[in-house]
């Protein structure tokens, strides 16, 4: 939803994905946590957030 829709809301992620709230809120701390969602200040209501995909590359761990 996010790579084609491009920032959106919790609230309108589980509205266009059917979801239930619990699961979208859950895969988004998750997402967030191995750094594929940014967060950023939802300035129309400051009680949301938008999330956005991470366009910067993952840095990879190399085993030597």
């Amino acid at each position: 939803m996010l790579e084609t829709n491009g920032q959106l809301t919790q609230k309108d992620l589980i509205r266009e994905t059917a979801l239930p709230s619990r699961t979208v809120r859950y895969a988004l701390i998750r997402l967030k946590d191995e750094k594929f969602l940014i967060e950023h200040y939802y300035f129309i209501d400051a009680r949301q957030s938008l999330y956005g995909l991470n366009t910067q590359p993952k840095e990879e761990v190399v085993a030597v």
